[in-house]
């Protein structure tokens, strides 16, 4: 069985180097939540130097809040604000003669894009304009919404609780997040059974996202799975 590793990363978390040899896609910040060009930049030149497939993780412009917050916004600003940043990761590849295989919304969009149809359309919108594939949670409303207009790929998350519906616990509930390496393993071996996912996320700032991924890819390898993009 396949599986891909995936990391929220050009975030400014410092860990960006060590991560990204262990990874299999990086999920590149596109500058509104956090991040900047010449970090960008930095990330696609790394990923490149080991065959790690790139993403772009646009968000809501909110860096006060890291873009976690959930924005009311039109249908027709999300669509702008998605096409605005992964265009610009497009140019940034280029740069770096890579190319950008998919689209990861980050954090408050992430979550609406998730649940809600008109979020989800400016997304899949955006991605059907570069002609991406699209990252989420497996029967979401992006995934709905996807069909037939662009591939999907269904996510799972390594470090984070999930509600009995499928969604994550948010993170201001004492409970939203895993600490222990071995119960990040033991949540993944559930998400490959039981919910279908395709690849498996650990959040790039997370303080132990180093230690989840090592402990995540010796797991698996030992499990017999292969590790390998999906893009």
């Amino acid at each position: 069985m396949e599986v891909d590793l995936n990391c929220d990363l050009g975030e400014g978390a410092g860990s960006d180097a060590a991560i990204i040899p262990l990874i299999t896609s990086a999920n590149v910040a596109c500058g509104f939540h956090a991040g900047s060009p010449a970090e960008a930049m930095r990330t696609i030149a790394l990923a490149r130097t080991h065959g790690v497939v790139i993403g772009a993780h646009p968000g809501h412009a909110d860096r006060e809040h890291f873009g976690r917050r959930e924005l009311p916004l039109e249908p027709s600003q999300v669509y702008a604000d998605c096409v605005y940043q992964i265009g610009a990761l497009f140019a940034l590849a280029c740069g770096e003669q890579q190319k950008v295989k998919y689209v990861k919304p980050h954090g408050g969009l992430y979550h609406q894009a998730n649940r809600d149809d008109r979020y989800a359309e400016a997304v899949v919108a955006a991605a059907q304009l570069f002609g991406l594939i699209v990252m989420g949670l497996p029967g979401s409303r992006l995934e709905a919404i996807a069909a037939g207009r662009c591939p999907f790929v269904a996510e799972g998350f390594a470090d984070r609780h999930y509600r009995p519906d499928g969604s994550l616990i948010p993170r201001d509930q004492s409970n939203a997040f895993i600490d222990d390496p071995s119960e990040v393993v033991r949540q993944v071996e559930w998400l490959l059974r039981e919910r279908g996912v395709r690849t498996i996320c650990v959040h790039g700032d997370n303080p132990k996202a180093l230690v989840f991924v090592q402990a995540l890819r010796e797991a698996l390898l030992g499990k017999g799975f292969t590790i390998r993009p999906f893009a």
